[in-house]
């Protein structure tokens, strides 16, 4: 059987629940939004300071030590991120997926275990009460974040930092009729610090793996027996060290009632669906950690003087500059997407925080070669970031194991789209990639699992035929007709491939063919992100409304690929080099909004 939306429980109620939406965040709540960002970079000052306690400094001692940089978490309470993770409906500030993201980047910029250990932990396990809770338990859930509390989430099997937990929890009726809950796990983020729990647990009566064999608890400790819950002492990890990882053990402890999310056996279909925007938000977010590496690699290249680096520097910069573009064109475009057409944009999400850590390992690598040759300026402290954000992107789920999550959700859905939307679905709604476009606030209600759709698919194919008659043009704007003919081609192909994969789960959705269709799905999918953030361009950009940009990363794409592209004009290279220098120059960020930083 195909699997689809319809084959798993709650999703045909998700589909009803589209009354009593909020009104929808325009123009007005992005600018709130950059304004919060700019604030919370503010107050976090320069990270190059060696003596500012919140800089670059401060952050690879801790990771050295160990410890969380306990007076930079107190700095976010205080400022109140914790609100950012609490929907406008229950006193936060949360309206939009895309808008966190935003908020989101000076704490990521900084360190990804601040980011995990003071933000998306939190995020995470509310998603799942803001789901399917009730009233009570997203109200209280509410005000634990508002307040500063912490929350955590455990999942079963793979976990952060790379740990392969096989030990999970289970629940089960007793014979009184009384949840009892009972297991061990080792490694959970935040574990010791957090005031509350969301625990995904085996359901006991489940006779076989499958979509009802979990379910999701919200736990209160101060409301479970001290005897039957145990705290376990912390465990180091390999990256994200200043992170805490503990344990949890539960042993035959009951568990109130009111303390279960949704409906019993409804945990994977809710993982499912809440995970799409967790994911692509995390690695939205890391790509803002890549932000200062490659402005080092600007200062070292450039020696520190406003000539521009040296001509076997021009490509690589330009390159990697590009590369964070694309990785902040493809999370913006699918968690706008989370709010505009939740029952849309599960796979291509998926692929987002698939595409992304892909992109920014290739990007660190080929930064390295310009530090290494010119590099002298960056010293110690540079070279334990580069070691730090090279430890912690794995732990922050973005590395094999996060790939292999990604794979495991994507390739059984390929034949369901090459057969039912791939070039027959209609494009997403122009809004989709305008910045100053009304979307509705993101519901985490309406978020559907293997909804059977692919906007940016369907965008791509639009993108061609707008282009087509640009492709016998000269200039950069036929260049760019003749790149996509290539990714439409690649689509057409893919499409030709996925139609004969089985319907049933078997050995041929495993193994490097099926990784290698997944690579290239969401390779094709990512340059339609990057077609849609340049046509969405509304005059305020100029250098992103210029088709050069777009050029240069369907290039890098292509080739990714491995699909005949011509060769990208100097002039398109050094115009976004030229741009790059005036941002890093400016102190402006090396994404699509390009904020004033604190450096």
């Amino acid at each position: 059987m195909t699997i689809t939306a319809d084959t798993l429980p709650g999703t045909q109620a998700v589909r009803r629940r589209h009354a009593d939406q909020p009104r929808p965040a325009g123009s007005g709540a992005r600018t709130a939004a950059l304004k919060r960002a700019a604030l919370l970079d503010g107050l976090l000052g320069d990270p190059h300071d060696p003596l500012n306690e919140h800089g670059f400094a401060a952050f690879v001692a801790a990771d050295r030590n160990r410890r969380p940089p306990a007076d930079t978490e107190q700095l976010l309470v205080e400022a109140g991120l914790g609100t950012e993770f609490v929907p406008a409906r229950y006193g936060g500030a949360l309206t939009r997926a895309d808008l966190l993201l935003r908020v989101l980047r000076p704490v990521f910029r900084r360190d990804v275990a601040l980011g995990f250990g003071c933000g998306v932990t939190s995020s995470f396990a509310a998603s799942a009460v803001w789901a399917a809770g009730t009233d009570t338990q997203r109200r209280s859930t509410a005000a634990l974040l508002l307040g500063g509390g912490r929350a955590t989430v455990v999942h079963p099997g793979l976990a952060l930092a790379g740990g392969v937990l096989r030990d999970e929890f289970t629940v089960r009726r007793s014979a009184a009729g009384s949840l009892i809950l009972s297991g061990r796990k080792d490694l959970i983020i935040d574990a010791e610090r957090a005031d509350a729990y969301v625990v995904h647990a085996a359901t006991a009566t489940a006779t076989a793996p499958g979509p009802r064999d979990h379910s999701v608890l919200l736990l209160d400790p101060a409301r479970l027996p001290t005897d039957r819950m145990h705290r376990l002492p912390r465990t180091p990890s390999t990256g994200m060290r200043a992170a805490v990882f503990s344990g949890l053990r539960f042993t035959e402890c009951p568990v109130p009632d009111d303390a279960l999310v949704g409906h019993p056996g409804e945990g994977a279909t809710l993982a499912l669906r809440t995970n799409q925007v967790n994911r692509c938000l995390v690695a939205g977010a890391v790509t803002a950690a890549v932000d200062p590496v490659l402005r080092s690699a600007v200062r070292d290249a450039t020696d520190g003087r406003a000539a521009p680096p040296a001509r076997r520097w021009h490509r690589p910069l330009a390159g990697v500059f590009t590369d964070l573009l694309t990785c902040d064109a493809m999370a913006t475009a699918c968690l706008r997407a989370a709010s505009l057409l939740p029952d849309r944009a599960h796979v291509p999400t998926v692929a987002a925080a698939y595409v992304i850590p892909i992109l920014l390992e290739d990007a660190l690598e080929e930064l390295s070669a310009v530090l290494g040759s010119a590099g002298r300026r960056g010293g110690d402290l540079l070279h334990g970031m580069l070691a730090k954000l090279v430890r912690d992107l794995p732990a922050a789920g973005l590395g094999r194991a996060g790939a292999a999550a990604c794979q495991a959700v994507i390739v059984p859905q390929l034949r369901t789209l090459a057969t039912r939307a791939w070039f027959s679905e209609e494009e997403p709604p122009p809004g989709l990639f305008r910045d100053h476009a009304c979307l509705p606030p993101l519901n985490h209600q309406l978020l559907a699992f293997a909804g059977g759709a692919d906007f940016l698919a369907a965008y791509l194919a639009g993108s061609a035929e707008r282009l087509a008659r640009a492709r016998s043009a000269g200039g950069r704007i036929g260049l760019l007709g003749r790149l996509v003919e290539e990714f439409l081609s690649e689509l057409h192909e893919l499409r030709e491939q996925c139609s004969v994969l089985p319907e049933r789960f078997s050995a041929a959705m495993t193994g490097p063919a099926a990784g290698a269709l997944s690579d290239r799905y969401g390779l094709v999918v990512t340059a339609a992100a990057v077609l849609g953030t340049w046509e969405g361009q509304e005059g305020e950009q100029p250098f992103l409304a210029d088709p050069g940009w777009a050029v240069l990363a369907l290039s890098r794409l292509g080739r990714r690929l491995g699909i005949a592209v011509p060769d990208v004009p100097e002039d398109c290279v050094t115009d976004v080099l030229d741009e790059l220098l005036r941002r890093h120059r400016a102190g402006r960020g090396l994404d699509l909004d390009g904020i004033e930083l604190a450096l």
